[in-house]
């Protein structure tokens, strides 16, 4: 995969390659250009998506390759369709080495042309990401290609360079997801949160220690006395220069930063892969990275992590434990691996009690019902605020990080109750419990603030590598917040 992706003046005659995009219904006629019509009239040129056609021309004594790039009908394209035209695109350039990229986009003259730039230089940028992470002597390094892209338009380029950088936002949550869990601990992620503020002028805060306890912050310190590596809650915090607005929107994640299910043990080696479970926190992390060094929203931001590891030992939690939390809900502990909801509880508190939260989203790998439910295409959306729900809805048609709204309904809850405590944290029978989760959570924010539960479990990876990711985590989440945020800010 290319090792950068970087946007400068790159005309049509002096670029190695020229990438032409192109709809299958598209009568445009290059009289200037032969080659191309020679191409379209190939067989293996069909203008479907993915669809790519190679051709040569001799431009100033020189070879140049043009690449013929299919999006389909016009009637059924949808804009992020080009996230994988684009993905197409820098696989191939990866394997012709081409590096000086002309973008022809004469066929993308609509009103959305600016944010088609976004999305190929958003697509790009995420192909540059390395899941070898930690690569030793054994692995040998490969030659790959620096790409300068320009379309010879001021302010489609503009929107390319807008796209790459919010891609190295979502590259940094990526990172972040796929560090093994002997380095990823909590005090880790704060670590990480920390020089993330140093780096772009965010505010941070780490709370641990003695001081969970002094903010009663029982979630945290119940999931997490089992392990070694000790919880914290991680506030970042991001203040507009000039801002009308000053009570701040909240993103929440979930930070599990590995997950054995506690004395509910997960079983059938249900455990590879749970150092993924802190991929909400990561998303947090890498909105905020977007949001300090390009985003800038005129609306102040924070974001809060909640970090702990969920293991075993002679301290660890167990079924049947009762706990109180800083708004005095009482939750009898039935199963100790619904852990994430327990952590998530102190957030929401906090982002209502301290933080006084205009609005909130939380992010977090909950349930496995939520994959059954609605597999790896949507992610699971819980709002009952029409507002909020709907400003996200549009979020997610502008940045093709789909949200599928489930029920919270009063039945629900009902499957909650404790005979001993206000709530249980789980019910044994299993039904809705994507919905459990998201019934749990709502005991913890304040009645008349507006709050959205993501379920991501069936989306923050994928299994095998597709479009612009390979298999690994996709930062899921950084594209949705990044979006919200320029519809709201």
């Amino acid at each position: 995969m290319p090792a950068s992706v970087t946007v400068n003046e790159v005309t049509a005659t002096d670029a190695d390659a020229i990438a032409i995009f192109m709809f299958e219904d598209d009568d445009r006629v290059f009289r200037e250009n032969p080659e191309i019509e020679t191409a379209r009239a190939r067989t293996e040129w069909t203008g479907e998506k993915n669809n790519l056609v190679e051709t040569f021309r001799t431009q100033d004594g020189r070879e140049q390759r043009i690449f013929l790039l299919g999006l389909g009908n016009t009637l059924d394209f949808e804009p992020h369709i080009l996230h994988d035209v684009a993905a197409t695109l820098g696989k191939r350039l990866d394997a012709t080495k081409d590096s000086r990229v002309s973008l022809d986009i004469v066929g993308l003259d609509t009103p959305n042309a600016r944010h088609y730039g976004r999305i190929i230089g958003e697509s790009l940028s995420l192909l540059t990401w390395d899941g070898k992470t930690l690569p030793g002597t054994v692995t040998k390094a490969t030659e790959k290609p620096e790409i300068i892209l320009s379309s010879g338009d001021v302010q489609f380029d503009n929107h390319l360079r807008d796209g790459i950088a919010l891609g190295t936002s979502i590259n940094f949550a990526r990172t972040l997801s796929q560090t093994p869990p002997n380095i990823a601990t909590p005090l880790y992620m704060a670590e990480q949160a920390r020089q993330l503020a140093l780096d772009t002028g965010l505010d941070c805060r780490v709370i641990e220690g003695e001081e969970l306890i002094t903010e009663r912050l029982e979630g945290l310190i119940t999931v997490g006395k089992a392990s070694e590596n000790p919880p914290c809650l991680i506030r970042l915090a991001y203040t507009p220069e000039r801002t009308t607005n000053t009570a701040p929107v909240v993103i929440i994640g979930k930070t599990i930063t590995y997950d054995t299910g506690g004395l509910s043990l997960k079983v059938n080696n249900g455990m590879v892969g749970m150092k993924r479970d802190k991929d909400g926190g990561c998303a947090v992390l890498g909105a905020m990275h977007a949001i300090a060094t390009t985003l800038q929203p005129n609306v102040p931001v924070i974001g809060l992590l909640v970090a702990a590891e969920n293991s075993v030992s002679n301290n660890s939690m167990r079924p049947d434990d009762v706990i109180t939390y800083r708004n005095g809900v009482t939750v009898e502990i039935t199963n100790t691996d619904a852990e994430g909801r327990l952590v998530l509880a102190d957030a929401l508190c906090w982002a209502c009690e301290v933080e006084q939260a205009a609005s909130i989203i939380d992010f977090a790998t909950l349930t496995g019902g939520v994959v059954v439910a609605l597999g790896s295409t949507f992610a699971g959306l819980f709002c009952d605020d029409d507002e909020l729900r709907a400003a996200l809805e549009t979020a997610s048609e502008e940045s093709g990080e789909r949200i599928w709204r489930l029920p919270l309904h009063a039945e629900y809850r009902e499957m909650l109750k404790s005979p001993v405590a206000d709530i249980v944290n789980s019910n044994p029978n299993r039904k809705a419990h994507p919905i459990q989760g998201a019934a749990f959570l709502e005991h913890f924010v304040e009645e008349g603030t507006p709050w959205a539960h993501i379920d991501i479990a069936g989306v923050h990876s994928v299994d095998a590598d597709t479009g612009a990711f390979i298999k690994g985590p996709t930062g899921w989440g950084v594209r949705l917040i990044a979006a919200w945020l320029r519809e709201i800010g």
